[in-house]
């Protein structure tokens, strides 16, 4: 009896393994995924600008590192007792408007490297629903709380979305024509734009897309639809009906590590976590002979994969 129908899933290739270097760009979805490298101790970069939300925002980024571009005073701005940039997330505000340009350039500075180096480039899409500061008639990343007042919502059209993306594109492989980019659409729904409103959205994302996939032979992980169709049901979300919750994060995990992650990981990502639950386990007796020999033992395993792979830190 089959009470499930699923999705039927591609081996990506050339998968990700122990030798790659990632670059994980996008909604609060790709901050998912990025836990769960960071967990396995892969070579991954994530969001440093925080959460993008949109393209644009995502394009934005991409075209100022591979740029040079350097932020300045003209760049922040000052508002609820903190400084804040339209291009980056609120993760990045600052009491000091000092450290926030030390912030953002350094940022710049990390995603232009990996951009240059990474094997694979993650990018997950939450919404085609942007603001754009009427003032300046710019799109940002991120409204900081100013007054909606400040602002014009809009949804971006395919065309729009599909031209971003293809600079997106262009701008990655003039600095790295050997990366492979990974593209997903973010299962978060974005209901406080509205029920219909968010599924407008993933529609025109959805659509661009895959165009944009089908003409450059682009990968495209399916964690939307796994979302949709595969795990259909409530018990599957947080409190909030809108984030998947811990279950759900997982089973995709699963899924993505199935088409996406090479055979070749398995094994170490398996002593990896051995050691990460060691490192998490708390002893009711600390200076116990028993707990101690636990410990070496750890410390080993751990020299034994830094032996293999110089770049883990735990």
């Amino acid at each position: 009896m089959k009470l499930q129908t699923q999705i039927q899933l591609k081996k990506m290739p050339d998968p990700i393994d122990y030798n790659s270097r990632l670059l994980l760009l996008g909604s609060c979805f790709v901050e998912n995924m990025g836990e769960k490298f960071a967990h396995f101790k892969f070579r991954a970069l994530q969001n440093p600008f925080g959460i993008l939300f949109h393209p644009k925002a995502i394009e934005n980024l991409v075209v100022n590192a591979i740029g040079a571009k350097e932020y300045s005073d003209r760049d922040v701005f000052y508002f609820n007792e903190r400084w804040h940039c339209y291009d980056a997330h609120s993760a990045l505000s600052d009491i000091g408007k000092e450290a926030l340009l030390q912030k953002l350039n350094d940022g710049l500075a990390q995603t232009a490297t990996q951009l240059s180096e990474a094997s694979h480039i993650i990018i997950t899409l939450g919404t085609a629903w942007v603001y754009r500061n009427r003032t300046t008639d710019a799109v940002v990343a991120n409204c900081h709380k100013v007054p909606q007042a400040e602002f014009s919502k809009e949804i971006l059209e395919v065309d729009d979305i599909v031209a971003s993306l293809e600079n997106i594109i262009a701008q990655i492989k003039a600095v790295n024509k050997n990366c492979r980019p990974i593209f997903t659409i973010s299962p978060i729904r974005h209901l406080k734009d509205g029920f219909i409103e968010n599924q407008r959205s993933k529609a025109h994302l959805i659509t661009a897309l895959h165009k944009v996939c089908c003409q450059d032979q682009l990968s495209y992980f399916p964690s939307y639809e796994i979302m949709m169709d595969e795990l259909r049901d409530y018990r599957f979300y947080s409190e909030d009906m809108v984030h998947p919750n811990a279950l759900a994060i997982n089973y995709i995990w699963e899924k993505f590590r199935e088409v996406c992650l090479s055979d070749s990981t398995a094994a170490i990502m398996k002593k990896v976590d051995t050691v990460q639950k060691g490192l998490q386990h708390r002893p009711f007796n600390p200076k116990a002979e028993k707990h101690l020999k636990f410990l070496q033992a750890l410390e080993q395993k751990i020299q034994q994969l830094q032996s293999d792979h110089s770049f883990m830190k735990f």
